[in-house]
């Protein structure tokens, strides 16, 4: 199993972001995929997952500004960030999961700076 993540980068404040994340090797459609991010010093958290029935979910502070989305014909979930903050900064991990494994991909790095 392997994911693959991308869509990074260094964006101002205000800004907006699409990552993805490409999975292989499972099938996709009936695991729940979720964007994690850990900025230094701080534990990963949950920013947003959906399920395999599309049931979303996001962390409090990004409600409103970000939106996962998944498409299973490409094995594929997003994350639409949207009004990004500085305290969004951090490393972002795709994971997908289902009833017998948990798998992370290898992260990315968004920077929110002016």
């Amino acid at each position: 199993v392997q994911l693959q993540a991308s869509g990074g980068g260094l964006v101002q404040p205000g800004g907006s972001l699409r990552l993805s994340c490409a999975a292989s090797g499972i099938i996709f459609r009936f695991n729940t995929a979720g964007w994690y991010r850990q900025a230094p010093g701080k534990q990963r958290e949950l920013v947003a997952a959906i399920t395999d029935e599309d049931s979303t979910n996001y962390a409090d502070s990004v409600k409103g500004r970000f939106t996962i989305s998944r498409d299973n014909a490409k094995n594929t979930v997003y994350l639409e960030m949207t009004n990004l903050k500085p305290e969004d900064t951090a490393l972002y991990y795709c994971n997908t999961r289902n009833l017998f494994k948990s798998t992370w991909g290898q992260g990315t790095q968004v920077t929110v700076s002016s």
